[in-house]
């Protein structure tokens, strides 16, 4: 088994930690895992991109110039990744944000209303975890316990923001998929 996927929206907007929780739940299930961050100079409100590789096998190169999947946050990602997504590839996007998707036939597209979904459990700001739990439910490559894990783990005694990210991934998860299925 071998997945490249590439999160991809604005800085601020939780893309590199989406990436990072799915990267060390791989981990914890003894997956090889390779992690690329790229964001531009500006930080928050600029680009921001990861490419995470998830195999039985040892990996070649953190690179993923032609992904199976990507999680688009926003329309300018939508715009610049469709194009790079294989044939036969899938794309996860909020659909909230994400207005339309260039026409590519051979992706199947999937729609997510990630900010009512968060906002629905009262914490706006936990859209990549939406987004994260409609991931996992598509892809079914980890246990829904690792991923909870893995955010126990890299949010420490922050308690409040774990319970967030835990129902926020729950909606994403439960409810996916959302509006016509594939598109």
């Amino acid at each position: 088994m071998l997945i490249k996927i590439i999160f991809a929206g604005s800085g601020g907007q939780g893309v590199l930690t989406m990436g990072n929780i799915l990267g060390n739940a791989a981990m914890c299930e003894d997956f090889n895992v390779t992690f690329l961050p790229s964001y531009g100079a500006e930080v928050r409100g600029g680009t921001a991109n990861c490419t995470i590789t998830v195999s039985d096998e040892e990996i070649a190169s953190p690179v993923a110039s032609s992904p199976d999947i990507i999680v688009v946050m926003n329309q300018p990602s939508a715009n610049t990744f469709i194009n790079k997504v294989i044939a036969g590839g899938q794309m996860i996007y909020n659909s909230n944000l994400v207005k339309s998707v260039p026409f590519r036939g051979d992706v199947d597209l999937y729609p997510v209303p990630a900010n009512e979904l968060a906002d629905k459990i009262g914490s706006g700001r936990s859209i990549n975890m939406v987004l994260l739990g409609s991931f996992m439910k598509l892809t079914n490559i980890l246990n829904y316990d690792s991923v909870i894990m893995s955010i126990e783990n890299m949010l420490g005694s922050k308690k409040k923001l774990i319970d967030f990210s835990k129902n926020a991934i729950s909606e994403g998860y439960n409810g996916f998929p959302f509006e016509n299925d594939i598109i």
